[in-house]
């Protein structure tokens, strides 16, 4: 899909949905959609039946939005307090996910709402819960049969629709007018905010979730300025709502920390002042081993940003800069537009809820990877310090002691390898994007190879950070994925995989092996790699790059390899 390209979505559901269909097309956020619905009501016969004209525009993305009583009758007696059997309503809640599954195949991901009821539908009242035949018990355990079936399925995504009418307010989220008049099921709030929900998932399946944290240090992660009050009079904790608030703040920050999110600062101040008071106030949260990197100091922020982003190999689109000064960041979003500056409100009291209404950090998948970033960022901080010691680059690359692990394509680590994939925009020789059923499929086909590469030194495991794939035809081997995380370029690991891949090349009987690098404007380093380092040699300037002859491709003496 290009660049500019509008994304396909197409809405599967038993109400008007012409309205929701609107606000995803109007909505300003990216993606820019086109999105069509299907005749309301026809739910099962669309997903049955891949003939009906909705379906011939070849969706990307698919949405199928149901009411729980047009999907089971059994739940419709339970609506009148008619006896029925669970299991009859389990049932056929699990054809409609068999359906589901169907339908999966044919996108690259499908997002399904959990079911609701309108608040002024209060069941059997107090012992509505309390109650097997109430409606809100059948509710929470129908919603719960339905993730089980469905979180199997990779690309399925189950989105909390409970969340939507509450933001949307029981008055506003279902109106009977509405229905009565449009068969409309919801109101424009409810619409409004499963667009934005969903267009930030589709974000996140496309590897554009912001990564890195930047924050100020004065009223931001605490009350008070350190350099004025000294850190004793800081409003941090204690029984102060407002230093109760910032304290909040920090633990909300450190559980983003904790799921992959990297934090960092940027704070014009005294640098030892500062880091002393995150050292040693007895009411921090976050110590200094929680941030990947800082700039303390009384230059311009957004060149302290710029420095930062380089010296940490992050792409500015995966940064968010956090500052309560409304001239900071209007200063940072003017000058760094990849950045983003959210509105942040002056009474600390809301800072939390800010944050974690915030939709940038939403992830398709949360692997061992992400919960033990920071330490890997840190980890690398030290790689380099050891490196800037005097040593020459051999010198140092031999010191390091690292090892590749190569693996085959596996369960285990494929969300790792799809996350890995999608993310990737520097070292990345084909930039394509890929669901964990797209890649499994792929890589199953009897003339695709794909590996994953783990790589660890003495200062700790780097995780799974490296792809490789080859198609094989006719003699010819394409090297379709080349892809190394930012972090450990320039450690050679990339010749490492070459030397793999070139002798898996010479076994699986290829004559000649080539690499057709497709420029983004984010790949550059990839194109450098190719001409500069790999030892291919381009067709005249074509970005195809050919290795004939499968002579012996050497291993760098830096690195032990390792074939698990």
């Amino acid at each position: 899909m290009s660049r500019n390209a509008k994304t396909k979505i197409l809405i599967i559901s038993d109400f008007n949905a012409d309205n929701f269909s609107e606000y995803l097309k109007n909505d300003e956020e990216s993606p820019a959609v086109i999105s069509n619905t299907s005749l309301f009501g026809q739910t099962m016969q669309t997903l049955a039946d891949f003939s009906m004209p909705c379906w011939l525009d070849s969706p990307e993305f698919l949405i199928v939005w149901t009411q729980l009583h047009q999907i089971s009758s059994s739940f419709n007696h339970f609506l009148i307090y008619e006896k029925s059997s669970i299991d009859s309503c389990f049932n056929e809640i699990d054809a409609f996910c068999n359906k589901l599954a169907e339908a999966a195949q044919r996108v690259t991901a499908l997002f399904v709402p959990t079911w609701t009821v309108p608040a002024h539908n209060r069941g059997l009242g107090v012992i509505d819960l309390k109650n097997d035949h109430g409606i809100g018990n059948i509710l929470m355990r129908a919603n719960l049969r339905l993730i089980d079936n469905l979180k199997s399925t990779t690309n399925i995504y189950i989105l909390n629709a409970q969340r939507w009418m509450e933001l949307a307010g029981a008055r506003n989220a279902n109106n009977p007018k509405l229905w009565y008049m449009g068969k409309i099921a919801f109101g424009n709030e409810v619409f409004r905010e499963a667009g934005r929900d969903i267009k930030s998932a589709i974000r996140a399946i496309r590897g554009q979730a912001r990564k890195l944290i930047i924050l100020d240090l004065d009223n931001t992660i605490w009350g008070g300025i350190i350099g004025e009050t000294g850190k004793e009079n800081l409003r941090l904790g204690g029984h102060d709502p407002v230093g109760e608030s910032f304290v909040d703040f920090q633990k909300a920050l450190k559980a983003l920390k904790t799921r992959g999110i990297l934090l960092a600062i940027v704070s014009k101040n005294d640098e030892n002042i500062a880091i002393d008071a995150i050292s040693s106030h007895p009411e921090m949260i976050l110590q200094l081993n929680d941030f990947v990197g800082w700039r303390i100091n009384w230059k311009d922020k957004a060149e302290n940003i710029l420095e930062l982003a380089s010296e940490l190999n992050i792409g500015l689109q995966s940064i968010v800069f956090i500052d309560d000064s409304p001239n900071e960041r209007s200063r940072v979003r003017e000058a760094i537009s990849e950045v983003e500056v959210p509105d942040w409100p002056e009474d600390s009291l809301l800072y939390t809820k800010t944050l974690l209404s915030m939709r940038c950090f939403d992830s398709f998948a949360i692997t061992e990877e992400d919960m033990q970033r920071t330490k890997l960022y840190t980890a690398e901080k030290e790689r380099t310090a050891a490196h800037t010691a005097g040593q020459s680059l051999d010198e140092w690359l031999h010191s390091l002691e690292t090892h590749v692990i190569a693996e085959q394509l596996t369960s285990i680590n494929l969300s790792r390898t799809v996350q890995l994939l999608n993310k990737t925009n520097q070292m990345n020789l084909s930039t394509r994007r890929m669901t964990e059923t797209e890649l499994s499929i792929w890589a199953e086909q009897k003339n695709h190879h794909l590996w994953t590469f783990r790589v660890t030194d003495k200062f700790g495991d780097a995780g799974l950070t490296g792809i490789a794939s080859l198609e094989i035809e006719k003699g010819t081997v394409s090297i379709i994925d080349f892809i190394l995380s930012c972090r450990i370029l320039g450690r050679k690991i990339e010749q490492a995989m070459l030397h793999f891949i070139i002798n898996k090349a010479k076994q699986l009987g290829g004559e000649k092996i080539e690499a057709t690098y497709i420029p983004t404007p984010k790949n550059q380093v990839c194109l450098s790699f190719w001409k500069e380092s790999s030892g291919f040699v381009e067709n005249a300037d074509s970005g195809i790059f050919t290795y004939n002859n499968l002579a012996s491709y050497p291993l760098p003496a830096s690195i032990v390899l390792v074939e698990n």
